[in-house]
């Protein structure tokens, strides 16, 4: 009987080969990047739902009223008389209006990559500036009340319990975030096809975040929180119009793509309605 050969088995080479470029893959596949995405998601929207209950877990304004205790953005318009008020009305107007604008010019950015015009190439440069505008509007200028421009200490401002102000410093984060992405993405310093992901989660967390954002004691909640269900609709459908066109130019090769058409309309769109809000 043949008795196997007791020498070992040489390695041929493609094994430990294939090891390494699995590695080398995963090194250099932007894991990372998709990490911090899902993390991203994941924290943001968490924040989201916990301010959504918390929200449906207060008392309604009637019974509220009775409460001696300070309680949150509620409170504090009560105490004023801010919210509904003339002085009110048009500080936030004015703000959904500014923010309109910047909006606008993102919109105006991504039509003209689009629509792939050569003699509009500057343009691209757009986006990353109006959102670290925007971002710096909503950190500084959202709110009367927050910090650095009201009474509140940074603590009570990115700390406390009041949702609408905890939303709106959300968002600036977000698009101070964004903002720095996309500005080093388009200066070439961030290459891998991965950081074309944030963008589009900003729109669709930011339009989730809306469904559930609150003008607090507002007498036209019911107005404000249809214009926010409509902006939401739109943010969702425009980022995934942009996750469509990015999963078309990985696959498929970067040639005009109608989902970036669609992407830039829904946003220029949600600019308009900003620009045009009323309470």
């Amino acid at each position: 009987m043949l008795q196997g050969s007791q020498r070992p088995i040489r390695n041929t080479g493609w094994a430990f080969d294939l090891s390494q470029v699995v590695q080398s893959a995963i090194r250099e596949s932007g894991v990372g990047t998709w990490g911090l995405c899902l993390a991203l998601v994941i924290a943001f929207l968490g924040l989201d739902g916990a301010l959504l209950f918390a929200q449906h877990s207060e008392p309604d304004h009637e019974s509220a009223a009775d409460v001696s205790a300070p309680h949150g953005h509620d409170h504090h318009a009560s105490a004023d008389g801010w919210e509904g008020s003339k002085a009110g009305v048009a500080y936030s107007e004015f703000n959904h209006h500014l923010a309109g604008l910047f909006v606008l010019l993102v919109g105006f950015s991504e039509m003209t990559q689009a629509l792939r015009s050569s003699s509009l190439g500057w343009a691209r440069m757009l986006l990353p500036i109006a959102l670290l505008g925007v971002a710096a509007f909503l950190l500084i200028w959202s709110d009367h009340q927050a910090w650095p421009i009201g009474p509140l200490s940074f603590a009570e401002t990115f700390f406390g319990n009041d949702h609408e102000i905890l939303q709106h410093k959300t968002y600036g984060l977000l698009a101070l975030t964004v903002g720095l992405i996309e500005l080093y993405r388009r200066l070439d310093r961030l290459t891998h096809v991965s950081w074309l992901i944030p963008l589009p989660l900003f729109a669709m967390i930011g339009g989730i975040m809306l469904f559930a954002h609150s003008h607090g004691a507002h007498p036209a909640a019911q107005k404000i929180a249809m214009h926010h269900a409509v902006m939401g609709t739109l943010a969702v459908s425009a980022g995934s119009s942009k996750l469509a066109s990015a999963w078309r130019g990985v696959f498929m090769g970067w040639s005009r793509s109608r989902w970036e058409t669609i992407w830039a309309g829904l946003i220029l769109l949600i600019g308009l309605q900003l620009l045009f809000y009323f309470e």
